[in-house]
């Protein structure tokens, strides 16, 4: 993120920058805020991939991370995964002897490829442990009571 602007809630998240609040205003004017109000399935997918996809959007939807421009890439990544999930079966399904040793090394390096594919999807969307660890979402604070406003009740 080099280099890159921090959307402002990011910003005030963390804390370290001390803006004013007409700065934080314009911030939050000129940021682009994409909206999450049309999260469904592609048409491509099966039935069965259509239910991961809105099982897992719920969950993205819930944390506040996406928005209706992820809907392709959570369909990337369920195809992913359920190719990885046929080569795995398919490598099991081979016998582990000599005479089938240049059909397990194929099968092996599909299965491998399928796993990254999957793997870097799923770090794309913030569904691995560690790419989550790296995601700030910035929670909504309640505004903090004025402990003089006791005082000022009487007056005027």
């Amino acid at each position: 993120m080099a280099g890159a602007r921090q959307p402002i809630e990011l910003v005030l998240a963390k804390g370290n920058k001390h803006l004013t609040k007409s700065e934080i205003e314009e911030r939050k004017k000129s940021e682009v805020k994409a909206p999450a109000d049309n999260i469904k399935p592609p048409s491509y997918l099966e039935q069965s991939q259509k239910r991961e996809f809105r099982k897992i959007a719920a969950e993205l939807i819930s944390i506040d991370i996406m928005s209706n421009l992820d809907c392709d890439a959570l369909a990337q990544y369920i195809i992913a995964k359920d190719n990885y999930l046929k080569y795995n079966k398919l490598v099991s399904e081979i016998p582990a002897t000599l005479l089938y040793i240049d059909e397990v090394d194929k099968a092996t390096k599909i299965q491998d490829r399928a796993y990254k594919q999957m793997q870097s999807a799923a770090k794309e969307l913030g569904l691995t442990i560690s790419s989550r660890c790296k995601l700030v979402v910035p929670k909504k604070e309640e505004p903090k009571e004025n402990k003089f406003s006791k005082f000022q009740k009487g007056v005027g």
